[in-house]
């Protein structure tokens, strides 16, 4: 909008027409005064002032006008009748004008300067916007990096107090911050801590987690600078995500050397009570069969049928000990496998009949046979299959059907399916259920074990170089799998 500011209602009359014939929004103001009032109240783009007024003359006006915040950048053209001279033009530009007409006014003159000095207008305010959004965002730029510095500062002091080694690093995988115990182990503050010789590298560990981006845990041994034992620490690095984009790393290692020793003493006092306990439990079989075949010929069915029960008992008791000693043999690297070249099918049936025949009323359900031949240990795969089967059959107490399904993935490996109708597996437990000595909450009282069997088979597959897993759903039945590489023949 203009604003004429004019004495003359005839002057105001014709350069409002002027103006409004070139689609212009124009207002108008009878005396110096008046049109103070309405810059006050009102924001123009251009100012057409007379210079001579009763009152207050133009001049006095227009120092008024830019000495107002509001409106110290908008233009005013002065108009006046006097003639152009020198001193009437220097105090006009004084008083803030932009430009100097006198009357008449050429009608064409005049609009040239109203659409230039316009345009001036719209491109100052323009700036001026651009400018404060400048300001706003450096502005918040400078708040949020403050804001990131006190939480930087804040991670550090955390980092600091905890007796763990603590690190941070880029997004790119180099550390930025150590705290003091990482000094007690590592001498350099960018480079991690020498490990055991025959440990992972941690190097290339990290290298993979940070072009992954997944949380990385491990476990290595390193040593107290001027120390000669290396003590085992886990190590943790999580990612700290904004917008799901990864900008930092924070990791720890945790001393878990009391835990490893804990661990081994277990392991070598279920290694030492497996052995001493087979020997005397070999004897008793031995004595239970030629007591069950002394009794036989004399027709006491009642004491032969005891003899049964007795016998199943004792397989189930030498079963335990069997897995006992085969983590035993896991964990201290012992485990023993006689790998050759065998058919997978006969394997199978043979299994599938074993389990018949030892769970009266079950039916296991060939869906279909995969024939090929796989290089490993028939023995220990026909242990990951009675293992699968006899899990299934035990948790699913109102089904004794089970499918067994043998297919070839991509021409490249066998991969066994065993399903069930059973209770199955919460999907936050399943994880988990591989795991040595775990076992779900809800069935852990209704059914025995100790929680060690899929972790027997979940190492024998490993050894097969083969995959395992589960896919579940609680209350509608379980598919535990998995797969070994095929051999083909020319």
């Amino acid at each position: 909008m203009i604003l004429v500011i004019d004495d003359s209602p005839e002057n105001i009359f014709s350069l409002k027409k002027i103006l409004e014939l070139h689609n212009l929004e124009v207002d108008t103001a009878l005396s110096g005064e008046e049109g103070l009032k309405k810059v006050l109240k009102f924001t123009y783009a251009l100012i057409i002032l007379d210079v001579q007024m009763p009152g207050m003359d133009g001049f006095e006006v227009a120092e008024a006008i830019t000495g107002y915040s509001k409106a110290k950048d908008t233009p005013i053209i002065f108009l006046s009748a006097l003639s152009i001279d020198k001193k009437y033009i220097t105090r006009g530009y004084a008083s803030g004008a932009v430009d100097y007409i006198t009357k008449p006014v050429d009608a064409d003159i005049l609009m040239l300067k109203v659409k230039t000095f316009l345009k001036l207008y719209e491109q100052t305010r323009e700036l001026n916007q651009i400018q404060q959004a400048l300001r706003e965002e450096i502005e918040y730029k400078n708040q949020a990096q403050s804001e990131l510095r006190e939480r930087v500062q804040e991670l550090r002091s955390i980092l600091e107090s905890i007796p763990q080694i603590a690190f941070t690093a880029k997004s790119n995988g180099k550390i930025e911050f150590v705290n003091q115990h990482w000094f007690n182990y590592g001498q350099l503050e960018s480079e991690f801590p020498p490990t055991h010789p025959e440990d992972k590298s941690i190097i290339e560990e990290w290298n993979n987690t940070i072009a992954t981006g997944q949380p990385l845990t491990m476990e290595v041994r390193f040593k107290k600078r001027r120390s000669e034992d290396y003590r085992w620490h886990l190590l943790k690095a999580l990612p700290v995500k904004e917008d799901d984009m990864i900008v930092k790393w924070v990791g720890t290692f945790t001393d878990i050397e009391e835990q490893k020793q804990s661990e081994q003493k277990k392991d070598e006092f279920i290694s030492i009570a497996s052995h001493e306990l087979k020997t005397p439990l070999t004897s008793i079989k031995a004595y239970l069969q030629l007591l069950q075949r002394s009794i036989e010929p004399t027709g006491n069915n009642v004491v032969v049928n005891y003899l049964q029960r007795t016998q199943v008992q004792i397989e189930k008791l030498h079963h335990l000990i069997t897995d006992l000693l085969d983590i035993s043999k896991i964990e201290s690297g012992k485990l023993k496998f006689n790998k050759k070249l065998f058919d997978l099918n006969p394997v199978i049936q043979s299994v599938v009949e074993t389990i018949r025949q030892t769970n009266e009323g079950c039916k296991v359900l060939i869906k279909s046979n995969a024939d090929v031949q796989v290089f490993g240990d028939s023995e220990r795969i026909e242990q990951v299959v009675i293992n699968y089967l006899t899990n299934a059959l035990k948790y699913s107490p109102d089904s004794k059907e089970v499918e067994l399904e043998t297919f070839i993935l991509n021409n490249k490996e066998v991969r066994v399916n065993i399903k069930d109708n059973g209770i199955g597996i919460p999907k936050e437990k399943q994880a988990h259920i591989f795991q040595k000595f775990y076992r779900a909450e809800d069935s852990s009282s209704r059914f025995q074990g100790l929680g060690i069997g899929l972790y027997i088979c979940a190492e024998i597959i490993k050894r097969h170089d083969g995959k395992y897993g589960v896919q579940s759903e609680q209350g509608k039945g379980s598919v535990f799998y998995f797969t070994i590489p095929i051999v083909h023949n020319n």
